[in-house]
């Protein structure tokens, strides 16, 4: 077999899970300051799903093939000219950053920045439910600044992000209210959350404050009904949303800069793109008991469509994660 060549997930055309497909591409070489990595997993997320679907097709082109996913683990497999703050045999966790996709294959190319190493006691296949997690910790942490004793709302608690966020809230001495499907309440309350309650039980157009809440943070992993979850907070809350409703995308823009002018509490929005310091913060709340990998459901590579699909099916809890050798 030539090894020059390896196995990666392509898409031809834009369309629902079935477009996805497993073909050789040439195997990338380290850059000037790049690691190439040898990949063992990686999981599935919510914005390769919509880039695949053509949601995101104006930023994503009419290019083709192209390729998925965007964090991964594996191991130092080459270096980069200058590269010298990791080593060939490293265990790593990353993400590929705002240039595109391309995780779900054998190797990856990534600056060495990118990356961080995983802690010993973790698998790497398991571990790869967390590089996501990194999203949380800047929400709660760094946007948010939760403190001890505030009220925390997390929707979509059962989620990739969102099981992280519920673990940290709760390991930052917040009290922790979870909004998921009802088959997942039990998952939520073992994750950590003080409340636990049906996302469906509840009319997201007309909750107020007295029946929901107040919440001194809201971390919304939805991106949609912003304006209902913005007016459960409390006077001085903060509000983050790590999404932006893709059948609305022009007003959920809107509504997010407007947030910032009119009414009571601004919307934070940001997306993940994390670096070294950022993965040895995760590897730290790994280290020290506050966050732990949630695996829904490991597939083969060649399943990675039927990942896809389950992802698009709802009720995930924690992560869909692929396992590439």
């Amino acid at each position: 077999m030539d090894d020059r060549m390896m196995r990666a997930v392509l898409f031809d055309r834009y369309g629902g899970p079935e477009v996805l497909y497993v073909g050789r591409v040439p195997r990338p070489e380290p850059a000037p300051g790049e690691v190439l990595v040898r990949v063992r997993a990686f999981s599935v997320n919510g914005g390769e799903t919509a880039a695949r679907s053509g949601s995101l097709r104006l930023l994503t082109g009419r290019r083709f093939p192209q390729r998925a996913g965007l964090d991964f683990t594996g191991e130092v497999a080459a270096l980069g000219a200058g590269t010298t703050d990791v080593a060939v045999g490293d265990r790593v966790w990353g993400i590929v950053g705002r240039t595109g996709f391309g995780s779900a294959a054998e190797y990856v190319t990534v600056r060495a920045e990118r990356l961080g190493r995983v802690p010993d006691e973790l698998d790497l296949v398991e571990a790869a439910a967390l590089p996501v997690a990194t999203t949380a910790i800047t929400a709660l942490r760094d946007k948010a600044k939760l403190r001890p004793g505030e009220r925390l709302l997390v929707r979509g608690a059962a989620g990739g992000v969102g099981n992280a966020a519920v673990q940290l809230g709760r390991a930052y001495g917040a009290e922790v209210t979870a909004l998921a499907r009802a088959a997942n309440l039990d998952f939520v309350r073992t994750l950590g959350a003080d409340h636990a309650i049906d996302h469906r039980a509840i009319d997201h157009r007309t909750v107020s404050p007295e029946e929901l809440g107040p919440f001194d943070v809201v971390l919304d992993t939805a991106g949609t009904d912003l304006r209902a979850f913005r007016r459960l907070l409390s006077p001085g809350g903060r509000m983050v949303t790590i999404a932006f409703d893709l059948t609305r995308l022009a007003a959920s823009l809107g509504y997010i800069a407007a947030s910032a002018v009119h009414g009571r509490g601004r919307v934070r929005f940001f997306s993940g793109n994390p670096k070294r310091a950022l993965f040895d913060d995760l590897a730290r709340e790994v280290a020290e008991g506050r966050l732990r990998p949630a695996v829904d459901t490991c597939f083969p590579l060649e399943e990675t469509a039927a990942a896809h699909r389950a992802l698009e099916a709802g009720g995930v809890r924690g992560k869909y994660v692929v396992r590439v050798d």
